[in-house]
């Protein structure tokens, strides 16, 4: 049985339910439209924290945050569109203001459609108007992400894409990855480091990025919680990045569509046409094993 309920808390939550799968995906649309909860077999697959969910001056350090139009941080917070400078924060706007609520399905899985237009805001940092909407679909232990982007500006509209995902774990040394590359440049860095394949934990913090991707799938079992996760993309996804924090229970490994300040060196960019619209997918899996 597919359902979804509403609840008022802090922020109205969209709680997707699949019964007969055993999970349950809830949703804060007027929060950047973010998942912050993600239960498969009654555990929890995202982190959270709860403090800084509760402050709403603060960005959100768990769940899924939705990155655009950029992905990463910008020399100085600035990029240049036809000669003209503008300003945008790290992650772009996405992920702080409200979503509408827009389609509801409870047939052959549970979705819910959310929908982010252009505004005055957005048009003092980001000078086009767009619809973007993102599809959130449950099914078991499967949550899929439909993303469509249409540019409704008379000129093309450059961006990027991408999610923040914040996996909980108890103990990172348990965990194996296996990722689709063999080399990542640290933030901040041109220089290439060959990638064997697990990380060091004892820093402080690791920030690095993979863009020679051989395969459209990546994985992390984590031995101490006995869980496997997958995440899926299609093509336009062409970076992946890893992040975590010593002391904090969570690693991030976050599909984006390009690389840090994409909008100012083209690489990697998605630019799309006068009233054309884009498509793209995510998908994560959880499985937990005996």
């Amino acid at each position: 049985m597919f359902s979804i309920s509403v609840e008022q808390r802090q922020y109205e939550t969209y709680i997707l339910t699949d019964e007969k799968g055993k999970s349950q995906l809830e949703v804060l649309p007027t929060r950047g439209g973010i998942a912050t909860k993600w239960l498969v077999d009654g555990k929890d697959v995202f982190y959270m924290d709860e403090e800084r969910l509760k402050n709403p001056e603060m960005s959100i350090r768990g769940g899924n945050p939705i990155l655009f139009p950029i992905c990463g941080n910008l020399p100085d917070d600035t990029y240049t569109i036809n000669g003209k400078q503008f300003t945008l924060k790290q992650h772009g706007f996405a992920r702080n203001l409200p979503w509408q609520v827009g389609e509801e399905v409870t047939v052959d899985n549970v979705s819910l459609k959310l929908m982010l237009s252009s505004n005055e805001e957005t048009s003092s940092v980001y000078p086009f108007d767009f619809q973007v909407s993102f599809t959130y679909q449950l099914h078991g232990n499967t949550l899929t992400i439909l993303q469509e982007f249409k540019n409704q500006s008379s000129e093309a509209m450059p961006f990027s894409v991408g999610f923040h995902p914040y996996f909980l774990t108890h103990d990172k040394s348990q965990l194996e990855f296996d990722i689709p590359s063999q080399e990542f440049q640290k933030k901040g860095s041109q220089e290439v480091h060959p990638f064997n394949g697990s990380f060091d934990f004892s820093q402080d913090e690791i920030d690095i990025a993979f863009t020679k991707l051989s395969a459209k799938s990546t994985s992390v079992t984590d031995k101490s919680r006995n869980l496997k996760l997958t995440l899926e993309y299609d093509d336009n996804f062409s970076t992946l990045v890893f992040w975590t924090v010593k002391g904090k229970d969570f690693y991030c490994l976050e599909p984006w569509s390009g690389p840090r300040n994409a909008i100012n060196t083209g690489k990697h960019l998605t630019v799309l046409g006068p009233g054309a619209t884009h498509s793209a997918m995510i998908c994560l899996r959880a499985n937990f094993f005996a």
